[in-house]
């Protein structure tokens, strides 16, 4: 946990116990998750399981069958009569919400009559995967310590101290716990120190899975254990370690394979560390980033970190590079079975906001925006693992709701299912068919970034092939240009200004979606050799695809339609899809429309502040290379009192609502603002805020095969370095707009496999460009 060699601190702590769950250090492997909270007196143990989600009748529902509807829909939208073609574009459905994620139960850990403890401390370290906490009292040192384990899908904890004289109980008493939801719990001793505790749930009946159950093996060294009802008491022992595993069924669980995994692992707190950080520590290790912050600054407890960061009129690099560091720390512990949910994979109470469900039209991608160029392919995978379980889903919605082939995706998914039923005449999210190439891009990006063709022959290129299938069957209409026109149409999650209903005609993102479907799918299909003659038919559409349109302010326009109006304020820019992530519209390439981009990104208000919202205008803001606006709005949620002390982040200011929106986009931003790319391109520094005036990331991902091993840049000294690296032969320009000389247009730069080069270029000595 210390600093190393004067480098970055890759961990957290504090002095003083967690006085709300929120505030608990977190750990994870992707499948269960664990928030470590409580004082010396009463250890508290937060377990949860990202497929822990409470029935609440939806499990079986499905898109509205209304493909019968679209020619009079598509009329009423043209019409003007938006508020119709929504009515008229349901069955009559109320709004119903994916069944919400909920947390699972506590180990609690209670100590008898403990004497007062003093120099407390509790860390999280990034590259163990542990939580632990240490205090001393008049009996001596006492340690707990704790991990959820990637290799053995177990979380183990231990206590050590003089004497231990406690009681453990698994409980189910957590704030917001429904009525309609039972917890029981049973304790059995297995031998003199060993025992076994049983928490079970159980479900409403007749809306979905019946319930789940944990288990936690019990190990006590040199003392006694005995039961007290259901309670395990220990006493005397100087050492305890607990084992906990669990699942969820559609029926009462079957606890014997649980009890089976629990009794073949180890008792061993070191030998489970090591297994697990065989597989956790490299992921992490894949990236660093050192802003130069001195050594006293990156030792402070995270409390005064943060109390710095509320004195300070903009972003400290102290806590932007502890964020960064958290950040990835919390994207690998929350991946795996699934990707990210809202919440990460923690919550410590029941009645998550907004179901704490995967909310796929913006939140889901921020998240996920880091994972790629952050050298986490894994993350990545787990996105992959979600579409291939639902992408039957996707087929079935496209069919019902436009008798269209391919797909199209719901904006929300609780992770059991992928069918579009989140909508009402309010909310027409039938009409959101930009969904499913959103969320294919990062798999995309990932074949960019690692050249592998097994992965685009399968599964990729038959998605990417669906996708643009959906948009060949979908694009009937034309206007009287000629020009292929896309209705119903619906830009998340806002209508025109001025408009009484959302359904539109030609957002700018769906006209974006499909021509990177189209794109997308031409591109994969001639580099496998298939679907020739689908790739002529695409390559046609793609000419046929409306043009983005300027408004009268000079601003991309939100719907390029005669008299639609983009609105001044809302959390939401899904209209710079074209922006990021597409690289479709650049400053180098297209700097008329890019000119336009940073207009409507200027006069975007932000509605109510939420964290997604700032993140995805910081990640635009990187790529129109205005490194201030990169900076504001990491601001806009570094200032303004939305991290917790465990650096998860909020929603909302005011630490209101507990979300892993920021925390999990932040290094994405910061990495885009040293390193962007695209195939045969690598950009360094194109918007680099003056206050990080020195520093070093290493690690970084291009989209070419080409790793940025090492970038280090010095404003005050004006010189930088890069290092590049490729398993392939590779030719890629490097530039960089800040650089004196010829990097800053351009230079090819050959990259033989294997081999580092190395380059060097001296930096411009006036401020940022705006």
């Amino acid at each position: 946990m210390s600093v190393r060699d004067g480098g970055p601190r890759h961990g957290i702590h504090d002095t003083v116990p967690a006085a709300r769950w929120e505030d608990g250090f977190l750990s994870g492997n992707g499948e269960y998750g664990l928030v470590a909270l409580g004082d010396p007196a009463a250890e508290r143990l937060i377990v949860n399981h990202h497929r822990f989600v409470l029935p609440n009748g939806t499990r079986h529902l499905g898109p509205p069958a209304v493909a019968d509807r679209l020619d009079e829909v598509r009329d009423l939208v043209l019409a003007g009569e938006a508020e119709a073609a929504q009515r008229a574009f349901t069955d009559g459905r109320r709004l119903a919400w994916t069944q919400p994620f909920h947390p699972g139960f506590v180990i609690e850990v209670d100590r008898s009559n403990p004497p007062p403890a003093r120099d407390y401390r509790r860390e999280t370290d990034f590259r163990t995967g542990e939580v632990s906490a240490t205090w001393t009292d008049i009996g001596g040192v006492w340690r707990s310590r704790g991990f959820v384990s990637r290799a053995d899908r177990v979380l183990v904890y231990e206590l050590a101290g003089p004497a231990l004289d406690l009681a453990v109980r698994l409980s189910g008493d957590l704030p917001g716990r429904p009525a309609g939801v039972g917890y029981s719990s049973l304790t059995q001793v297995g031998g003199p120190r060993d025992a076994l505790l049983t928490v079970r749930g159980t479900y409403p009946p007749g809306l979905g899975a019946y319930g789940f159950a944990g288990i936690t093996r019990l190990v006590a060294v040199d003392g006694p254990v005995r039961l007290d009802g259901d309670v395990a008491v220990v006493r005397g022992a100087s050492r305890l370690l607990l084992l906990t595993v669990l699942d969820r069924a559609d029926g009462p669980v079957d606890e014997e394979p649980l009890r089976e995994r629990l009794a073949a692992l180890p008792a061993e707190y070191l030998t489970l560390l090591r297994r697990h950080t065989a597989l956790h520590t490299p992921m992490y290790e894949r990236v660093e980033l050192d802003l130069g912050v001195p050594a006293d600054e990156r030792e402070q407890p995270v409390g005064e970190l943060l109390a710095a960061q509320r004195r300070a009129e903009a972003p400290t690099p102290a806590l932007l590079e502890a964020m960064f560091h958290a950040g990835r720390y919390l994207l690998i512990s929350s991946s795996g079975v699934l990707p990210p949910r809202l919440t990460g994979l923690w919550l410590g109470e029941w009645g998550a906001a907004w179901s704490g469900d995967f909310t796929t039209d913006a939140n889901l991608n921020l998240q996920l925006a880091g994972a790629g160029i952050g050298a986490l392919p894994e993350v990545v995978e787990s996105l992959g693992a979600l579409i291939a379980d639902q992408i039957d889903d996707w087929r079935a919605n496209a069919e019902a709701v436009f008798g269209a082939r391919g797909l199209l995706a719901p904006s929300r998914t609780d992770g059991e299912h992928g069918r579009l039923f989140h909508l009402d005449a309010d909310w027409p999210w039938a009409m959101w068919v930009a969904g499913a190439d959103w969320l294919l891009f990062p798999l995309v990006e990932h074949w960019q970034i690692t050249g592998d063709d097994e992965f685009l022959a399968d599964p990729l290129a038959a998605w990417l092939v669906e996708a643009a299938l959906f948009f060949e069957d979908f694009l009937v209409r034309e206007d009287e240009h000629g020009s292929l026109v896309l209705v119903p149409s619906y830009s998340p999650e806002v209508g025109p200004a001025g408009s009484t209903g959302a359904a539109a005609v030609n957002a700018t993102m769906d006209i974006a979606a499909a021509r990177h479907a189209l794109s997308a799918a031409v591109e994969a299909c001639t580099r496998l050799g298939i679907e020739e003659a689908s790739v002529t038919r695409w390559q046609t559409l793609l000419k046929q695809l409306p043009p983005y349109v300027v408004d009268s302010r000079g601003a991309l326009a939100e719907w390029a339609w005669p008299g639609l109006v983009t609105p001044d304020d809302h959390r939401h820019v899904s209209h710079l899809y074209p922006v990021w992530p597409l690289h479709e519209i650049t400053p180098d390439d297209t700097p008329e429309l890019a000119a336009a981009a940073h207009r409507a990104l200027v006069l975007r208000g932000d509605e109510n502040l939420s964290a997604h919202g700032s993140l995805h205008r910081a990640l635009c803001a990187a790529r129109l290379k205005d490194p201030g606006l990169v900076e504001a709005n990491l601001g806009k949620v570094l200032g303004n009192d939305m991290v917790f002390r465990s650096l998860m982040t909020s929603h909302n200011p005011g630490l209101d609502v507990y979300n892993a929106d920021a925390a999990h986009a932040i290094p994405a931003v910061v990495i885009e603002a040293l390193v962007d790319s695209l195939p045969g391109v690598v950009e360094l520094l194109p918007a680099l805020p003056g206050r990080w005036a020195r520093g070093r990331v290493s690690g970084v991902r291009c989209r070419n095969r080409v790793t940025v091993a090492e970038l280090a840049w010095d404003l005050e000294q004006s010189t930088a370095h890069v290092v590049l690296r490729s398993n392939v032969d590779a030719a890629v320009v490097v530039r960089c707009p800040r650089a004196v000389g010829p990097f800053r247009r351009g230079e090819p730069v050959p990259v033989a496999a294997g081999e580092r080069v190395r380059l060097e270029f001296a930096l411009e000595d006036d401020g940022e460009e705006t």
